[in-house]
């Protein structure tokens, strides 16, 4: 199961927010990575606001490339705005990447 959320966020790391040149898991946007014992995934994610402009297509994105993960069955992204997003939830790297550091 480590291996596979391993993989899971290894493939989160290559979809990026179109804005900032960060992908979104080191943006601090995946609250969080659920798998099933069937290995189905459902990840809650936030966006950087909820005006958004890639609120559509960023959830399908993420849904659709985590369902090529090898061992993944399904997945399901909920959009959550709680708790709100701001850049404190950024890794050090991101933040060091958008010379927060």
């Amino acid at each position: 199961m480590v291996d596979l959320e391993n993989n899971i966020v290894s493939m989160l790391k290559t979809i990026y927010d179109p804005e900032i040149p960060v992908d979104i898991y080191e943006l601090g946007l995946i609250y969080e990575v659920k798998i099933s014992k069937e290995n189905d995934v459902t990840i809650d994610m936030t966006l950087t606001s909820p005006n958004c402009p890639v609120a559509e297509t960023m959830p399908k994105e993420v849904e659709e490339k985590v369902k090529t993960v090898e061992g993944v069955n399904s997945c399901i992204v909920n959009i959550v705005f709680d708790p709100t997003w701001d850049k404190d939830m950024m890794s050090e790297e991101a933040k060091l990447e958008l010379g927060f550091l």
